[in-house]
């Protein structure tokens, strides 16, 4: 159950990243759940991968690397879906930062409830 209730806060939250980002663009929101599933097993797979690779550029950035890390992870996701459009590297560097707070506001106001 919690896994659905995450993966729902992560679809609203790309789904208003879209809205927000003017870069960032998904045709729908059915076409949101499908991109942040999407999302969410890039996560789990690639992400540690990547930020172990990039760790000694992380801490000279102390930690601000990570964003460009999630940024491509968009890209990751908008190139084997197909579902997520991304304008440029700004608007998926944008669209990363946007998520992230999107999706912490919401999983701490679900987690309230």
């Amino acid at each position: 159950m919690a896994f659905l209730i995450r993966w729902l806060i992560n679809a609203v939250a790309l789904y208003l990243t879209t809205l927000i980002v003017h870069g960032v663009q998904v045709p729908n929101f059915g076409a949101a759940v499908l991109a942040a599933l999407v999302l969410g097993i890039v996560n789990a797979v690639l992400r540690p991968v990547v930020l172990l690779l990039t760790l000694p550029l992380n801490i000279m950035t102390l930690g601000l690397f990570t964003f460009v890390v999630n940024a491509f992870m968009l890209y990751v996701v908008a190139a084997a879906t197909h579902l997520l459009v991304l304008q440029s590297a700004v608007a998926a560097f944008l669209g990363a930062i946007v998520l992230s707070v999107i999706s912490f506001i919401l999983s701490h106001l679900v987690a309230d409830a």
